[in-house]
């Protein structure tokens, strides 16, 4: 029997859309609802009471990131999350699953648990099913969720069957381990993109007594066609009288679409991350609010929105205090993502309910996939025009997927940035896992150095610069020069006449460098130079960094820049450097290069199919920063 009361409503006419209730410890939920994202307990720029006038019923929290910090003794002092937040609503929390997995400390997967080290002390910890669920019980959540093991979408087919099998033997000890608690628990169905696994997965799943069922897996790394096909393949085997939860999903398409297949309960951190960029969904489709074209418009952000920012600001105003990075622009810019997902949220329901929902689902299908048709149009190219704009250049080439570019060497078939997206994988990868931020916060040191090797599309360079830039004008960091090394910018050139395709590439920086052979900015921090030639040579001659982004082509196809000869040249350069090389590899043989280049290395964070890569530092980096889990048994 189901803890949660749980009622179907109403089914719509042609469609599986669902209109669902069920009472949780807190408060009843009305469904189809979608949950903001507070992973730290608390929605980033948002206070709980924007939060209670959008109208959010379940917030979601991270297991994760709360077992580490603040830790359950708080929770346990608190008497539960709900009274430490003072959130009077429902609260969902993950298991911890997800940020294993793509999270930068490394992970080893067993059948007691995943073992990974702590970004607050460095610490070991085995996060097993009965760790994770006790740490939900202390947490005190509403709906706690199984600790499953995620993999990408897209990853073969051996290795999601392992994976989606130990989550189902964790399923069942986390169901043990929940006991007699009042709190729910929710069962996840894995299995990647593949039909039989889904199948086999939900039929494995239903046959444990879960209060509720989520689909698990989406998300990262199939094509929209294939998550909307998954999906309706696991709703079809989930049963009625419980409810159904899409996570980390995502979009208003996809919200739509996952409806129609049979969703009650989604979250994303979309809204509130897209508000940061200065995106927005509207009643008449997304905006940007990095166009010029709104810095004039007197209208509101949304016509059709009733939100505090939408009834009370300009077009113009919220265009320029994005513009500055005013911290205001994403607070409110976010109170109305929210407002509009819970709005949709709602409508959503009111159209199964009085059984209309075929007519508005297909009228909302146009809109919420339009770009900036508000305001004054944009110039409409003509396909013959648009053909005029190759996507390819020299031996480069843009493949698309998902509206997001991505370069490829026709020669070679490489790509840049072949595991992850671009953006998410330079900031990642290089940016957040050097904490580059926090070596920049001591105005008085002397520049920081910065060695870009493999300039590319300048999505490495670009994600340190926009970090840098986000820094509040009130604060005076440390100044930063970024080198970057390329012997052929026409993967540069090529994606500079495609930039909505390459969203890092909307900023002046990159233009200025192709042209001048470098850039500084406004504020004089950051200056970005040009080396354009062959690194071999070219790397005497640059100042000795303290960071490098090594980002060449893989050592199948740049081999030359993979060598042990190579590594021992850069080190060379480095001189007693305090030096920390990052690299999107976990190749024994670059690993070997660089060990017997006299780097010691440790261990980086895991990205996209990747279960890890690269780390290589200086000795007298080693010192000063020994938490890095160095292999030093493979060290000469």
């Amino acid at each position: 029997m189901s803890r949660l009361s749980f009622k179907l409503e109403k089914t719509a006419t042609g469609s599986r859309a669902r209109a669902t209730r069920f009472n949780t410890l807190h408060n009843e939920v009305l469904t189809p609802t979608f949950m903001p994202v507070g992973t730290h307990a608390s929605v980033r720029s948002q206070s709980r009471e924007d939060l209670l006038g959008a109208g959010v019923q379940v917030m979601l929290a991270n297991t994760y990131h709360l077992l580490l910090r603040p830790g359950v003794e708080i929770f346990l002092q608190f008497g539960g999350i709900h009274n430490f937040m003072k959130w009077p609503k429902s609260v969902l929390t993950d298991s911890g699953g997800f940020q294993i997995f793509c999270l930068p400390n490394s992970r080893v997967m067993r059948e007691d648990g995943a073992m990974f080290k702590s970004y607050v002390d460095n610490t070991t910890i085995c996060l097993s099913p009965e760790k994770s669920i006790d740490t939900q019980k202390m947490i005190g959540s509403d709906i706690m969720m199984v600790l499953d093991q995620c993999v990408p979408s897209t990853v073969e087919k051996s290795i999601a069957k392992s994976a989606m099998e130990l989550t189902h033997r964790w399923a069942l000890r986390s169901l043990k381990a929940r006991g007699d608690s009042p709190q729910s628990l929710f069962g996840i169905v894995q299995g990647a993109c593949y039909e039989d696994l889904r199948i086999e997965s939900a039929k494995t799943i239903c046959d444990m007594p879960f209060d509720g069922y989520a689909i698990g897996g989406l998300a990262v790394g199939e094509s929209r066609s294939e998550r909307e096909d998954c999906t309706a393949t696991v709703t079809d085997l989930l049963p009625q009288d419980r409810p159904r939860y899409l996570m980390g999903v995502g979009t208003p398409i996809d919200l739509l679409e996952a409806v129609h297949r049979g969703v009650d309960m989604f979250d994303c951190i979309l809204p509130n991350s897209l508000a940061q960029q200065g995106v927005i969904f509207t009643t008449v489709g997304k905006r940007d609010l990095r166009r010029s074209i709104y810095k004039n418009l007197e209208g509101p952000l949304d016509p059709g929105c009733t939100c505090y920012t939408c009834q009370t600001y300009s077009l113009a105003y919220l265009y320029h205090i994005n513009r500055v990075r005013d911290t205001r622009a994403w607070q409110l810019l976010a109170i109305h993502n929210i407002h509009y997902y819970m709005t949709l949220s709602r409508q959503m329901r009111e159209h199964i309910l009085a059984d209309t929902w075929l007519s508005f689902y297909n009228e909302q299908r146009a809109i919420v996939v339009c770009n900036d048709s508000y305001g004054p149009k944009s110039v409409i190219k003509s396909k013959e025009v648009q053909g005029g704009r190759k996507r390819t250049r020299g031996r480069f080439e843009i493949v698309e997927q998902d509206g997001v570019g991505r370069i490829r060497c026709v020669n070679s078939g490489d790509f840049m940035h072949s595991v992850a997206d671009p953006e998410i994988e330079a900031r990642e990868l290089y940016v957040e896992q050097s904490k580059l931020l926090e070596r920049i916060g001591n105005a008085e040191e002397s520049a920081l150095i910065i060695w870009d090797v493999g300039l590319g599309s300048a999505a490495n360079a670009m994600a340190a610069i926009n970090a840098i830039e986000s820094i509040p004008a009130d604060v005076r960091p440390r100044k930063v020069k970024i080198i970057s090394f390329e012997n052929d910018l026409d993967a540069l050139r090529l994606a500079l006449g495609h930039r909505g395709l390459f969203r890092h590439l909307r900023h002046g920086g990159p233009e200025a460098l192709v042209k001048d052979g470098n850039w500084t900015s406004k504020c004089g921090l950051i200056e970005w130079q040009l080396c354009e030639g062959d690194f071999a040579v070219l790397k005497f001659e640059a100042e000795a960094p303290h960071l490098i982004f090594f980002d060449p082509f893989s050592e199948k196809n740049d081999q030359v820049l993979w060598t042990e000869q190579s590594f021992r040249e850069i080190h060379e350069c480095l001189n007693t450097q305090s030096t920390l090389m990052f690299a999107c590899t976990n190749s024994q043989s670059g690993r070997s290069a660089m060990l017997g280049a006299g780097f010691f290395v440790a261990r980086g964070q895991a990205m996209g199919p990747l279960s890890e890569t690269t780390v290589a530092l200086t000795e007298k980096a080693l010192r000063q920063e020994p938490e890095w889990a160095v292999l030093r048994a493979e060290h000469p």
